[in-house]
């Protein structure tokens, strides 16, 4: 199996996201038991994904101005998986060359990029859930 870019990684875990979203409130109804952020459990502070799923969930169901108020950073995640679906079948159809490994400045640049998203998505639940 051919190795996946960093959109298609980010884009298929965002479908997954999609179809846990569909999921969980049928898990949540019938049996009871939700999934409490372990930090936000123990320390009262939200975590940078907290929202994630309740913005998910409100994004399956069409409630798009419901998915921001909870966390703006799905909206992204959206619309890199809906973006990465043709990637994907022209890339498995051979269509589309395999992707080129990135550089490692590249890659650094990435992960700067991610970690600030996590800081921004932090403040906004910090902000979102009223911790000073």
């Amino acid at each position: 199996m051919r190795e996946l870019s960093v959109p298609e990684r980010l884009g298929l875990f965002g479908l997954g996201v999609a179809v846990a979203a569909v999921a969980w409130p049928y898990l949540t109804e019938t049996t009871g038991l939700g999934l409490p952020c372990p930090l936000r459990s123990l320390t009262g502070v939200p975590c940078p994904g907290c929202g994630l799923t309740t913005a998910a969930v409100a994004l399956v169901r069409g409630d798009l101005a419901g998915a921001v108020a909870a966390s703006p950073v799905i909206v992204g995640l959206a619309v890199l998986s809906l973006a990465v679906l043709p990637l994907l079948v022209l890339r498995m159809s051979g269509v589309l060359p395999p992707p080129v490994r990135w550089s490692d400045r590249a890659r650094r640049r990435t992960g700067w990029g991610a970690g600030l998203l996590a800081c921004a998505s932090w403040l906004f639940q910090l902000h979102r859930l009223g911790v000073s």
